[in-house]
């Protein structure tokens, strides 16, 4: 049966953790339940909502960012082809979603559900650029669905969490481990994305009075609210035996990534604090020194030989993470206080909002320490590499740019949107890598299938990329 299903149908997607596969790409980690002939809204949501601890643990944008190195099959971090299918993420979790939209069983966690897609398409245009959104996921009614433009996708996706924010009542909601049904965190959390999706669009909607900076500023000042605290962060709490975390699953039998001597070297220039809870001395929950600390980053873009030979003389070398952060029962933060604050600092030195600029920046910092139980040093602020000038001043988005990657860490998609958008912080391609222009790729390219299932679709998408489907291509926020 042709590939084409992928729209029409839900399926179940497994992955194998045998031989030498591992977590690369969390498109083919969906399970889904709505595979029975009668699926429970409340499972679905539960489900998917698990799942999504593997859009905020992806690993390869987090190399390609380079929060990440690989310490064995280093294929993804020199650069080999990103040749990837979205099908099972359409198929998975957003299908899944689709469901509860279309049974209306509870207006909430419609809402509810239509927030959570938007995340997704968010991840997924993020990685590919154009792909199906306005007709995807219409069953029988269209099976090959178009491409949409990437800005027509991103105001879409702003447009369906202004209206989700609106539509909320008093409706029971079943399922949601996020928030357990608690509306008013819904809305925080949507308008929340919504301020960082319009951020993401800086490059192309530069000015005050344009759209990027008129949604920002919706958002932040819709009478709903945003994520102001880090007991409001949009929270994944595992409970471990079937549903782990993500992070503790790519350590259960594994140790291919490391967190990356890029980062390890960015935070040891800043005295930053926070090494303390994003390195980790040993993937081993059970050894005594599982809560041990590690700043031994692990060389980033060498091949296999070269970073096996680190690794067996640097035994210490750095795991994603402390211990403590990636057991079994752990949590995964999808958006964070740390995280919108910095986010208005950024909109503040554009001059989109009328915020204090330092103000912002100074409680993005803050708050991102305290998510991890650390407090900044009293220097830390007056550092010349993290001390702002008056809004607008050249070197801010430098400084900005860099607490946000540092902040959304270890969440691989948005330190490869931020370095994308920004160019900060300044990364060097992989020393051995493989790809032919030898630069850090800019996108996914498209999934071989496609050009057999929607071919006619996927050709005219590919036809609007400047210079092809290529990993070099950008996606049309970075251009």
């Amino acid at each position: 049966m042709k590939k084409k299903i992928i729209y029409i149908f839900s399926t179940l997607i497994l992955l194998s953790l045998g031989g030498c596969q591992k977590l690369d790409d969390f498109g083919d980690t969906n399970v889904n339940p709505a595979a029975t002939s009668e699926p429970t809204m409340s499972a679905l949501m539960a489900n998917v909502q698990a799942g999504l601890g593997g859009y905020a643990a992806s690993t390869r944008p987090g190399l390609y960012g380079q929060y990440f190195s690989e310490t064995q099959y280093t294929d993804a971090s020199l650069y080999s082809l990103p040749q990837i299918e979205f099908s099972g993420e359409y198929a998975g979790s957003l299908m899944d979603l689709q469901i509860i939209v279309d049974r209306k069983e509870s207006n909430n966690m419609v809402q509810i559900a239509k927030i959570l897609q938007q995340y997704i398409f968010w991840t997924i245009t993020d990685r590919w650029g154009d792909v199906p959104y306005s007709q995807a996921l219409l069953g029988v009614k269209n099976a090959n669905p178009k491409y949409d433009r990437q800005e027509d996708i991103y105001k879409g996706m702003i447009d369906a969490l202004t209206k989700a924010v609106g539509a909320f009542d008093a409706s029971a909601v079943k399922g949601d481990l996020i928030y357990a049904g608690d509306v008013t965190k819904w809305k925080r959390a949507a308008n929340s994305l919504r301020m960082l999706m319009s951020l993401q669009l800086s490059k192309r909607f530069p000015a005050a009075g344009g759209y990027a900076a008129t949604q920002f500023a919706a958002a932040l000042n819709d009478p709903a609210g945003y994520i102001q605290s880090n007991a409001q962060n949009m929270t994944l709490n595992y409970p471990g035996g079937n549903y782990k975390s993500t992070w503790f699953a790519i350590y259960n039998g594994r140790k291919d990534y490391g967190e990356s001597k890029t980062m390890t070297d960015l935070l040891g220039a800043l005295g930053d604090g926070r090494q303390k809870a994003f390195g980790g001395a040993t993937q081993d929950q059970t050894a005594g020194n599982a809560l041990e600390s590690s700043n031994v980053g692990v060389p980033y873009g060498l091949v296999r030989a070269k970073v096996e030979a680190f690794t067996s003389a640097n035994t210490n070398w750095a795991r994603i993470l402390r211990g403590d952060f990636r057991k079994e029962n752990g949590s995964i933060v999808v958006l964070s206080a740390g995280q919108i604050a910095l986010a208005r600092a950024e909109a503040a030195n554009y001059g989109w909002t009328s915020e204090s600029l330092p103000t912002t920046y100074s409680l993005g910092i803050a708050l991102s320490y305290e998510q991890w139980g650390l407090k900044a040093a009293t220097d830390y602020l007056g550092q010349a590499s993290v001390a702002l000038d008056a809004p607008g001043a050249a070197g801010n988005l430098k400084k900005i740019a860099t607490q946000r990657y540092i902040a959304h860490y270890p969440d691989g998609m948005q330190a490869w949107n931020i370095w994308r958008k920004t160019g900060f912080p300044e990364l060097t391609p992989a020393p051995d890598a493989t790809n032919a222009s030898k630069q850090i790729p800019r996108r996914y390219t498209y999934g071989s299938t496609e050009f057999t299932s929607n071919k006619a679709n996927a050709e005219a998408a590919v036809a609007a990329l400047t210079g092809g489907d290529t990993q070099d291509a950008k996606v049309w926020w970075n251009n």
